[in-house]
């Protein structure tokens, strides 16, 4: 790895640059934002704080950029995004090092979501190569009534100039699985990291940078949300947005009109277990699943719907698994690390507080120490409790006991979160029957809820949001369907 290979996206300050036409640089405001350790609850990194006229240049030159771009071969651009990829590779520690102390997601899981990401990348390319390549011919003598003598070529065609907003949990994986296919289908892309995993997403940006990224294409906007936000995301130079995360997206869908949405914006994802489950399956699988990355996941068990036939031999196989989880720092590797945020911590203690004066059992004590909550497990668990319909996004996991799996279901189908869910049954009748019962974007079968592999359709109902993702959902979100007829002078059939 070369050791100069950051160098340039840090300031003589310390503070981390933005990037813009190709280059980094420091804004004019002459104001940074703090980027907290949740471990320290100290600064660990400073960012640029970006100037809406610093944000209309974005803009300009992305649209300048987008349709050069526009006129790069399929091939050429699929070539870029391997650069890319494979810098990524051979410069992924560093970054891995700005999630511990961003976002304090455990050593090895942050080494994953780079090289995860680089594969990402090499896949969209490989994908966008073959799906990207392919039109359509139709003849007009197909409708009733009609000669053949049209002919209407369909071909795919950029939209533009794309918004692309990652969420804290995957700063890196989540703003490349943006990036990548709106690159690939010949769109320019502003990109506004979260701020809890700026500087990571600063580092992956060095690597697109230093593999070719032509002046204006890629622009890496850094600021307060809350103050640049909704500048942004009603620019009239945006032709389409990708949002991960949570609320603000009902919000930006209310704003921006007539211009195409991906959202994903959280789930409560529920995982029903059936009278006749495998247990120790499914108490694995529970326990992994409520708690990896101390339950910060879109796709974590976020409430347990239990059969009451089973719903005792099941509690005593997740207690120990759950007491048996590591607390501590992300360097080392703990499996329960600080929440990203006070507040973050602040809103799950408000849901336990909730549980517990409604009746719920503690199977294990709440105990927090500033941003670290270590993992909670509430038993009879009601309707009635906020954490039945609330996302905590952290370590609390609640399990409620039902009659049957129709009043499983019939609690799924009531919140407005409906992004994944998880069905445990030796049944596959009775598998599929739930599944298709449930209102829900994916149901996994005898698994805990994941996004991925990442070429996997991913998707939410209702308030879980709109569109889908995965590499081929992402690369057709990225296009727009154009059409071309050639009308003949008479009718042209072909020879028999």
């Amino acid at each position: 790895m070369d050791p100069n290979f950051y160098s340039e996206v840090q300031a003589a300050s310390g503070s981390f640059k933005y990037y813009a036409d190709a280059g980094w640089h420091e804004s004019s405001s002459g104001k940074t934002q703090a980027i907290l350790n949740p471990c320290t609850q100290q600064p660990a990194f400073h960012v640029q704080a970006c100037t809406p006229g610093e944000i209309d240049a974005m803009f300009a030159s992305a649209k300048t950029a987008q349709k050069l771009w526009a006129k790069t071969p399929l091939h050429a651009r699929a070539s870029f995004l391997h650069r890319a990829a494979e810098l990524m590779r051979l410069h992924a520690q560093p970054m891995a090092d700005c999630l511990i102390k961003e976002i304090a997601k455990p050593a090895r899981d942050s080494l994953s979501e780079v090289v995860r990401s680089a594969d990402l990348i090499d896949y969209t390319a490989e994908e966008g190569v073959r799906m990207l390549g392919q039109g359509q011919l139709l003849t007009s003598d197909s409708f009733t009534g009609n000669p053949r003598n049209k002919l209407c070529l369909v071909s795919k065609v950029p939209l533009g100039v794309v918004l692309a907003i990652p969420p804290f949990n995957y700063p890196v994986n989540l703003a490349v699985s943006k990036l990548a296919p709106a690159l690939m289908a010949g769109n320019a892309v502003v990109l506004k990291p979260p701020t809890q995993g700026a500087v990571a997403g600063i580092h992956m940006m060095q690597c697109f940078h230093k593999a070719g990224l032509p002046p204006g294409l890629v622009s890496f906007v850094t600021g307060k949300g809350s103050e640049i936000g909704d500048y942004l995301t009603t620019h009239p130079g945006v032709n389409c947005i990708s949002f991960t995360g949570g609320d603000t997206g009902m919000a930006i869908s209310r704003k921006v009109g007539m211009i195409p949405l991906q959202m994903e914006l959280g789930g409560k994802d529920a995982c029903i277990v059936c009278a006749d489950a495998d247990i120790t399956l499914a108490a694995k699988h529970i326990s992994k699943g409520g708690f990896s990355y101390s339950g910060q996941r879109c796709t974590a068990v976020k409430l347990v719907l239990v059969d009451k036939k089973v719903a005792d031999q099941l509690v005593k196989l997740v207690l120990p698994a759950v007491q048996a989880l590591t607390v501590g720092m992300p360097e080392d590797d703990s499996d329960i690390t600080p929440v990203v945020s006070t507040s973050s911590a602040n809103f799950i203690e408000g849901l336990v507080n909730d549980a517990r004066e409604k009746g719920a059992t503690f199977l294990t004590p709440y105990k927090r120490e500033g941003n670290l909550i270590w993992p909670t497990l509430l038993d009879n668990v009601t309707p009635a409790m906020r954490i039945a319909w609330e996302e905590p996004f952290g370590p609390v996991l609640p399990i409620m006991r039902v009659d049957n799996s129709d009043q499983a279901v019939q609690h799924c189908n009531t919140n407005q979160l409906a992004l994944q869910g998880c069905v445990f049954t030796q049944d596959i009748n009775e598998a599929i029957r739930i599944s298709d019962a449930m209102e829900t974007g994916t149901v996994q079968i005898n698994a805990a809820p994941a996004r991925g592999p990442d070429h996997f359709p991913f998707q939410g109902m209702r308030d879980s949001g709109i569109g889908s993702q995965g590499i081929c959902n992402s690369l057709a979100m990225m296009v727009k369907t154009k059409s071309t007829v050639i009308n003949l002078p008479s009718e042209s059939y072909t020879m028999g």
